[in-house]
């Protein structure tokens, strides 16, 4: 049971009225039967029971600081004062709504002796048997801290369901939290793996055009207009990205086509023109395409390769192998000489570490190193890219 004052709910100034109204009800009704015989025949037992009840009204105020002190303070004045026993019973409901089952059976054994002695010291007159007052006692004592368990009980279980509402919002809002995280770390890698291919081939050109003095007039102009038109190129792409960086944003579908298996040719076909030597082997154009998700991840790993390629070895032939089946899933080799100087395009070197992490995500794996330095092995130094792609996503999950 969770402790009662966090479900407690707060009493504003018409809660606190409408309960001092019922508790001077209460006592109201229980006093006029015996005021009349208090003011004629005892008339200090008369102001006693007004000082009493008015003391009472005051003391129940701290019910909920202070709930068992209050209900037996107010109870040890119901046989000087009938004005009192509507306090008291605002204390005791207050008590039993805390749930706390000796709290509740003191205050009720308290209650039922306080009214055995209000019947001894009070002027009451009744002809009604001992044993049906004695019930009658019972029984509203028995209804009363049943009424204020109940409320208990109610505000507990409604506390309950405001926690658990409020929780699975934090929860929702948490899980959109990272759905857009994840989607922005996406987005992030789908920018590096298209700019980066376009930036590269730049590079490339105007890294030419400082080392050439004998070209012509148009040869310069022409080397240009390439050095322009992958310029566009790349801001084209980079608007396509934020394109969809915004769809996103404003709930809105992406309609910007994503890359395939298919347009891997197409890469390779665009490098070359951009002068980089690839020598392409297509080993699964036997097969039916894999899904999207891997052709597109495929993608990008030829592309990074391609761009690694052109960046550090651009003089130097790339050698790149996509093969496998439906079984044994896509196995995807780049390999490229080493020892041809680098260009000067900067990186930042996570294009290697976010391949490795999409191909993960996708259920494979993405290996990068050099081969072939052992000496006497009869092979040159090569670096080489390997990776490795499930079929489907149910291959994956085996």
């Amino acid at each position: 049971m969770e402790c009662p004052d966090v479900y407690q709910p707060p009493l504003r100034w018409w809660s606190h009225l409408w309960r001092y109204l019922v508790a001077v009800t209460i006592g109201l009704v229980v006093w006029v039967p015996v005021v009349e015989a208090q003011a004629e025949e005892r008339p200090l037992l008369f102001w006693g029971d007004l000082a009493f009840g008015v003391l009472a009204l005051a003391v129940v105020w701290w019910r909920r600081r202070w709930p068992l002190a209050v209900a037996l303070a107010t109870t040890a004045m119901l046989p000087l004062s009938s004005l009192a026993a509507g306090a008291s019973t605002l204390a005791a409901v207050s008590l039993a709504t805390r749930r706390r089952w000796w709290q509740v059976a003191v205050v009720a054994v308290a209650t039922l002796a306080g009214d055995w002695l209000y019947y001894q010291l009070q002027p009451v007159t009744s002809s009604d048997p001992g044993w049906l007052v004695a019930s009658v006692s019972v029984a509203a004592v028995a209804a009363t801290m049943a009424w204020g368990m109940f409320i208990g009980s109610r505000r507990e279980l409604l506390w309950t369901l405001r926690q658990r509402a409020e929780t699975a919002e934090a929860e929702r809002d948490l899980r959109a939290s990272q759905a857009r995280t994840n989607e922005r770390a996406r987005i992030a890698r789908e920018m590096h793996d298209v700019l980066a291919h376009r930036i590269s081939q730049i590079s490339m050109h105007a890294g030419a055009l400082t080392f050439r003095e004998d070209l012509s007039a148009d040869e310069m102009r022409s080397s240009l207009t390439v050095i322009q038109t992958k310029a566009h190129e790349a801001l084209s792409d980079l608007r396509e990205v934020l394109g969809v960086l915004r769809d996103e944003e404003a709930d809105v579908p992406a309609t910007v086509p994503q890359p395939t298996y298919a347009d891997i040719g197409e890469l390779v076909a665009e490098a070359r023109a951009a002068g980089a030597t690839i020598e392409y082997d297509d080993g699964l154009v036997a097969h039916e395409p894999p899904p999207a998700a891997v052709g597109r991840t495929a993608y990008r790993i030829v592309q990074e390769g391609i761009t690694n390629a052109t960046k550090h070895a651009p003089a130097a032939t790339l050698h790149v192998h996509v093969g496998g089946s439906p079984d044994t899933g896509v196995d995807i080799v780049l390999r490229n000489a080493l020892g041809f100087g680098p260009t000067r395009t900067p990186g930042a070197g996570l294009g290697l570490v976010g391949l490795t992490e999409r191909a993960e995500l996708r259920g494979g794996w993405l290996a990068h190193g050099v081969e072939g330095t052992s000496p006497g092995n009869g092979r040159p130094a090569s670096f080489v890219l390997r990776a490795w792609l499930p079929w489907s996503a149910e291959e994956a999950v085996r």
